[in-house]
């Protein structure tokens, strides 16, 4: 179920959400938290992305202690973390995608 860090030690960078005219919502969400071996960067986030239905299409974390991962539907694969720009720079590069897709 995750890993808890105390609140007086994680500084949020930024929290995000957007809902989309057809209920599809974004929700973006960064914290600067203590480097440890569960978070070696000082980082903790998680990004997602969820249709009108409320089921997750796409989603970006290093929660639960699996390091940095994707999901994509129910696959779930790691991926190589370059910083949180850059996570945040593929996830809404891959939502824009998916939304076209969608909307075709």
């Amino acid at each position: 179920m995750g890993y808890k860090v105390p609140y007086n030690k994680a500084v949020l960078l930024f929290r995000e959400k957007f809902i989309y005219p057809d209920g599809a919502l974004v929700e973006m969400k960064a914290w600067a938290v203590p480097k440890s071996s569960v978070t070696p960067e000082g980082f903790k986030y998680s990004l997602v992305y969820i249709d009108p239905a409320g089921k997750r299409i796409l989603g970006y974390d290093n929660s639960e202690m699996k390091g940095h991962h994707r999901h994509e539907g129910k696959r779930e694969a790691a991926f190589i973390f370059i910083s949180v720009d850059d996570v945040v720079r593929r996830f809404q590069q891959e939502v824009l995608a998916l939304r076209k897709l969608y909307e075709s």
